[in-house]
């Protein structure tokens, strides 16, 4: 389900989507992974767009999938359609791109590059190359994005530090939110978030939930998140919601989910929606 901004209630203008993923027809835009985890769903960047218009977000980033891997293709078309001032995009690269694909990628609108370390997606980089590929595009103005669980969280972060570049952490690290607040992983969590260039996404608290809709176990996540790094929190819908049952995520609840974390605070909203993004992306 799209949602509407009814809903979610009206979005500031400005609004930004930070995660979405995009899908095109497999005989153009074939996947690439060697073992994808999902079939591509039927999810263009026109269906994208649509549900954007009815939540009210004027603003979006589209990061690459993962059944894609490496091959870009499908978000360069997209780019190609789309006004600048609207959509930035987040690559996967690996230890061999070579700078002109790089700068090519800059040219389009691509931002940031996508690093995880969750095993279970097969894409996990060495901590070397990892350190070499950051320290590339850190030097071209990019932010890295790190997806990390709490199994991986201990031994990543420390390697985070070692970095310049800002780090955006994916999905507040997937916290298993039935261990509650007072867990040690949301305790180490607070602590990497600390570090000036570190910011944090307030995003999938439906998938770490226990409980189920309304998702009332994410709310005191997010909110201490938010709290930590007012200024370096962001977030987005993650649709199309690969892996859950099609049509079963309603996003506008996901923005009323969001504004939870924010105790119903306007000027939080726009700060996590509006302002923040546009440092990080550069609108």
């Amino acid at each position: 389900m799209n949602g509407d901004s009814t809903a979610a209630g009206a979005l500031p203008a400005g609004a930004c989507d930070c995660q979405i993923h995009i899908f095109g027809d497999d005989a153009r835009f074939p996947p690439r992974h060697r073992n994808p985890l999902y079939p591509t769903p039927a999810a263009t960047i026109d269906d994208a767009q649509a549900m954007h218009a009815a939540l009210g977000v004027e603003r979006f980033c589209i990061v690459q999938a993962t059944v894609y891997h490496t091959d870009h293709s499908l978000i360069f078309d997209a780019l190609s359609r789309l006004p600048r001032d609207r959509v930035r995009a987040v690559a996967v690269i690996e230890e061999d791109v070579t700078d002109p694909a790089l700068q090519r990628m800059h040219d389009a609108g691509f931002r940031g590059a996508r690093f995880n370390f969750q095993k279970k997606f097969g894409l996990v980089p060495s901590f070397d190359a990892f350190h070499k590929m950051v320290a590339r595009i850190h030097a071209m103005g990019w932010f890295a994005k790190v997806f990390v669980g709490p199994a991986e969280l201990p031994e990543v972060a420390p390697e985070l530090v070692k970095t310049p570049a800002t780090i955006v952490l994916d999905h507040m690290c997937r916290l298993d939110f039935g261990l509650g607040v007072e867990q040690p992983m949301l305790k180490h969590l607070l602590e990497v978030m600390k570090r000036e260039q570190t910011w944090v996404m307030l995003s999938n608290g439906h998938r770490s939930s226990v409980q189920g809709p309304p998702w009332d176990d994410a709310a005191p996540f997010g909110r201490a998140l938010f709290r930590a790094a007012p200024d370096r929190c962001i977030w987005g819908t993650d649709w199309p919601h690969v892996m859950q049952p099609v049509g079963s995520i309603d996003d506008g609840a996901l923005v009323g989910l969001l504004r939870r974390y924010l105790d119903q605070d306007e000027a939080a909203l726009k700060k996590v929606l509006v302002d923040n993004p546009a440092r990080l992306f550069g609108f």
